[in-house]
């Protein structure tokens, strides 16, 4: 096959030579030799998993370059100075519906950021953006947030966001997935108007619709990490001599996975006399005021193969849960095989196969074992479930495979595998949604294969949704969806026929337009004046600026975002405001080391005057609180078990009479030692009152005993002369909640941004990685600060904890901790993967050392070993000393100079070990 051939005089926009890509033992990319010219468009086909998305991310700059070389524009991006440079000429739209855009964002925010994150000044950035929003015809939802758009309005957004630098490399990967025929049509208009205004400008795009790459000049094959294809669009069509690009793709793959290439469907004939499988009448679905399904009707007959058109998010899915009873219906009525749908019929949902649109089956076990637990769950039993699964592997040919795990089985077998199950308990009615996205097209011919033989063999219903029009014209009938609503219902060439065209995709085009009344806007162009005026800005904001101006600029543009979407989240603000406060106030009301009111039972067995004055020593006393009097020593370990009391009393006999002979009668007392500190508390007061009781009985006496002591001891205490722990315990959780909240609020930052994929702005921009995460780390740092404040003043004029030394002072220390604390946040998310994990990790990184090893509970100084280091290795032991030396010591900034440079090296500490884990590539 041809190589790209590079023009004469020509730069070439892209070179890979020897480029190599493994994700542990599976090779994505093998030895990928390439070579684009400029200002070309270049279309990338093949089916999922083949390494289409790989290969973009390398020329992108997303991913490292495990082995050979990428040349952009002669330039080797795997220098970092080179591709930060190189990320202002470059555009990468990823793969997935806004998967680049923020939901809570509107319109023109979201392509404010992307403007600012390549420095356009506000005059140029105003300017590109009203021109590209005009041009997409997005100028009358600027306001509207881009989690409410549809799926065509997000890929225009995500387009007007690559673009708004005005690059001279675009990369889309599949920017037309999932969206419906009439969006999919705009947006390549859209894309070659725009281009006409830079025709400079090389295009690379990849789509997992062939046909729609016949539209670009040359055209790029892949399958197994390999390019099986690598010239212009008409050479391959002339070589494999082809009419269709789907047709040729099937040519070019090796022998082995080309399919017979033929597939017969024969002709449906109902049978009259059977009732309809599957019939819907106002059909709905609402989740709150969003209606996901709009009063659908279908009547489905028994045999028949119906196809469910639409994009992403029209209500496919939705309808056939509803039709499975995976989902309560909201109103009309739905009967599957005759009866009315209801989700705790059993026997009526065992008539029923289905498949989803995600691999469902287990990984972990074995293609044989996986369809012997779907046997179980059908229940099939002994040798109905052995021939069931037998019939199964040899039907859709997965014997050789019987013992491999689905994780090690290309996609299309994958696909054949759930099939299978599904079909395994012969069900009379199968529903399929999307069974063979991602799947290449031969693999495809022979899954359909499957479906016509059960149909028309078998006689089973098949409803099945998919996004191909080849795959939708083999269906007997097909319906049109919509934001909810069934447009249209018949045979393909009836629906064809309809609207006076031979094509598919056109009929349901012009359905849309007639359902939205939706208009093509014409683009406006540019002149090369105008464009040569918007380059030349940019390039005048690049040397204009110094360098720590644009620095804290980036910074800034990320923490204005950032502060935008958290603003907009009343879960995140009611949790980063009110959790502090919630945290604080059951604290100190609920937990307090103050041993009074303790509950007291006696058992006087002397019943004497000397026996009562001694028990008017604990029940006069504030810390004792009579509960009971017992009369015998088998009510003692019952009345401490049910912790009707914690101290028991035991007076013995004669204890009046022993006393005053001058003996030494002994008196039980028993406490409850479940609480190790309040036991010891009690023990003290018993060890006190004793005292002082002995001391006024020899008194009384007259004795002419000497009992005082040569020395007298009088314990004073300092700061908290009442003894309440209170005022030890509030500065204490204050900054507990100063470390616990901002931590978990940031620990979710960077993970997050990972699972929706934004993190591919950061990949793609000039950004460094420590302007990223100081940027998000400003607005919770600003956040934890209001809550600070509202906590000093609940702390002050609620629970009367007053601050009796530099309140500044204090707020310096706080503000320091913030700092760390959302660093530390920081640190965890860039190490973990999901938002579980972080919660997790955040929560219990900190709660132990800030709860266990910081002061709150135990002096620091009766830390030993590990624990030492824990407790000083860590910002809440410096603070805490800060918040209780302001709170109770009356102390101020001189004194806290050695905790301030403490909790600054943490925060810098954290943000630099943050900024090592967390790369500007992909591996």
């Amino acid at each position: 096959m041809t190589d790209v051939k590079q023009q004469e005089n020509t730069v070439t926009a892209v070179s890979l030579q020897g480029v190599s890509h493994t994700y542990g033992q599976v090779r994505a990319l093998n030895n990928i030799h390439l070579s684009i010219p400029k200002s070309v468009t270049v279309g990338l086909i093949g089916p999922d998993g083949v390494g289409k998305s790989t290969l973009l991310s390398l020329i992108a700059g997303v991913k490292v370059i495990q082995s050979g070389q990428v040349l952009i524009f002669d330039q080797d991006i795997s220098q970092k100075k080179i591709q930060k440079h190189l990320s202002q000429r470059i555009a990468f739209m990823p793969q997935g519906l806004g998967h680049n855009l923020y939901p809570t964002l509107s319109v023109y925010e979201n392509v404010d950021f992307h403007a600012s994150l390549f420095g356009l000044d506000t005059r140029a950035r105003k300017q590109r953006i009203q021109r590209l929003l005009q041009a997409t015809g997005l100028d009358p939802f600027v306001n509207r947030p881009a989690g409410k758009l549809s799926g065509g309005m997000k890929q225009k957004l995500s387009l007007c966001c690559a673009l708004v630098h005005n690059p001279q490399l675009l990369i889309l990967d599949e920017p037309t997935t999932g969206v419906d025929p009439l969006s999919r049509r705009q947006f390549w208009n859209l894309v070659d108007d725009l281009r006409a205004e830079n025709t400079e400008m090389t295009v690379i795009v990849s789509t997992a619709y062939i046909d729609e790459a016949q539209r670009f000049e040359y055209l790029l094959a892949m399958d197994d990490g390999q390019l099986i294809a690598n010239a212009t669009t008409q050479e391959v069509l002339q070589q494999t001599q082809s009419q269709t690009l789907e047709e040729a793709y099937v040519k070019l793959l090796p022998e082995n996975k080309r399919g017979t290439g033929v597939l017969h469907v024969t002709p449906f004939v109902a049978d009259p006399d059977s009732p309809p499988a599957i019939e819907a009448h106002d059909l709905t679905k609402q989740f709150g005021d969003f209606i996901a399904v709009d009063h659908v009707n279908v009547t489905i007959a028994r045999g028949e193969i119906f196809g469910f058109l639409g994009s992403n998010g029209c209500g496919k899915s939705t309808t056939m849960k509803m039709l499975t009873g995976l989902l309560d219906i909201s109103s009309g009525t739905a009967k599957l095989l005759g009866k009315e749908i209801n989700a705790g019929d059993m026997a009526t949902r065992m008539k029923v196969g289905y498949m989803s649109q995600a691999f469902s089956l287990y990984e972990e076990l074995t293609v044989r074992q996986n369809l012997e637990l779907h046997a179980k769950l059908y229940r099939l039993t002994g040798n109905d479930a052995k021939n069931a699964v037998q019939s199964a592997l040899q039907q859709f040919d997965l014997q050789k495979e019987a013992d491999t795990q689905p994780a090690a089985l290309p996609l299309g077998i994958r696909q054949r595998l759930q099939l299978a199950a599904a079909c395994l308990h012969h069900p009379e009615v199968l529903i399929l949604d999307e069974p063979t996205s991602g799947v290449d097209p031969a693999a495809r011919d022979m899954f359909w294969q499957h479906l016509i033989k059960l149909s028309r063999q078998d006689r089973i219903t098949i409803f099945v949704s998919t996004h191909f029009m080849n795959e939708a014209e083999r269906c007997d009938r097909i319906s049109f969806m919509h934001r909810g609503r069934v447009l249209a219902v018949g045979t393909p060439q009836a629906l064809c026929q309809a609207q006076h065209t031979d094509e598919l995709e056109q009929a349901f085009i012009i359905y849309l337009e007639q359902a939205s009344g939706e208009a093509e806007h014409p683009v406006q162009h540019h002149t090369d004046q105008e464009q040569e005026s918007l380059r030349s800005e940019a390039r005048q904001n690049q040397t204009l600026f110094y360098r720590l101006m644009a620095w804290f600029a980036m910074v800034w543009t990320f923490a204005v975002r950032e502060g935008k979407e958290l603003w907009r989240d009343p879960i995140r603000m009611f949790f980063a405001i009110l959790g502090p406060i919630i945290l604080m106030m059951t604290a100190s009301y609920s937990v307090s080391f103050d041993v009074k009111n303790v509950k007291l039972a006696i058992l006087d067995r002397d019943q004497s005057v000397e026996s009562r004055a001694l028990t008017e020593y604990f029940t006069a006393s504030r810390y004792f609180t009579l509960e009971k009097y017992i009369g015998s020593e088998a009510e003692i370990d019952p009345v401490l078990r049910t912790s009707t009391a914690r101290l028991v009393i035991d007076i013995p006999p004669d204890f009046g009479r022993d006393l005053m002979r001058g003996n030494k009668p002994e008196v039980g007392f028993y406490v409850d030692g479940s609480m190790p500190f309040t036991a010891e508390n009690i023990k003290g007061f018993i060890l006190g009152m004793m005292s002082n009781y002995g001391t006024d009985k020899i008194t009384a006496m007259g004795l002419p005993i000497e009992v005082k002591s040569a020395v007298s001891i009088q314990p004073r205490f300092v700061y908290n002369q009442d003894f309440k722990s209170i005022y030890a315990f509030t500065p204490g959780m204050i900054m507990m909640a100063m470390m616990l909240i901002p931590a978990m609020m940031t620990a979710l930052g960077v993970v997050r941004e990972r699972e929706i994929g934004s993190i591919t702005n950061l990949y793609t921009s000039p950004a460094s990685v420590r302007q990223f995460l100081i940027g998000k780390q400003l607005p919770y740092i600003a956040l934890a600060m209001c809550s600070y404040f509202s906590l000093v003043w609940l702390a002050v004029v609620v629970l009367d904890v007053p601050v009796s030394g530099s309140f500044w002072a204090m707020t310096l220390g706080a503000l320091l901790l913030v700092c760390a604390a959302t660093a530390f946040g920081l640190l965890i998310s860039s190490l973990v993967k999901t938002q579980v994990a972080a919660i997790f990790a955040s929560a219990i990184f900190t709660l132990i050392p800030a709860l266990n090893f910081s002061g709150l509970l135990y002096p620091l100084s009766t830390l030993t070993g590990v624990n030492y280091w824990i407790g000083w290795g860590f910002p809440t032991a410096w603070y805490q000393l800060i918040s209780l030396g302001s709170f109770t010591k009356g102390l101020g900034f001189q004194d806290f100079v050695q905790y301030y440079v403490m909790l600054t090296l943490f925060c810098i500490l954290y943000v630099l070990l943050a900024g090592l884990f967390l790369k500007k590539q992909e591996q």
